[in-house]
């Protein structure tokens, strides 16, 4: 969500923008969420939208990753053939105890058992 936010399609952009708003709700992200975000932008020496990203992580709560995260990501990963990262942020999400994981992966949705929010968006 937060690469679209960044990165995305101006129609794309919105959609997200307006879905977050209307879900009036606090939202949470991973020391992972920030990994990956951040890829992109290292990759190309991007200070400009690396700082993007920085300020942007600012406006959402900082979950921590105790290593019970760690051990339940390699539960979901064999159970349900998660990538690394996918499994993370699941399993951050139940560690934590949050109402929804907002995703646009389909694999991760089925993963998480009712706990996503699919965003189903489409290029």
């Amino acid at each position: 969500m937060l690469i679209y936010l960044i990165e995305g399609r101006e129609q794309r952009k919105d959609e997200v923008a307006r879905v977050m708003a209307a879900a009036g709700a606090e939202f949470c992200i991973s020391p992972m969420v920030k990994c990956e975000c951040l890829v992109g932008p290292n990759r190309d020496a991007d200070l400009r939208l690396r700082e993007r990203y920085l300020v942007l992580f600012e406006q959402f709560v900082s979950l921590p990753l105790p290593e019970a995260v760690y051990l339940q990501a390699a539960e979901l990963r064999g159970r349900f053939g998660l990538r690394t990262p996918d499994a993370m942020h699941l399993a951050c999400a139940q560690h934590h105890e949050c109402v929804a994981l907002w995703t646009n992966d389909a694999r991760l949705a089925r993963a998480s058992h009712g706990m996503s929010h699919a965003l189903n968006l489409r290029d």
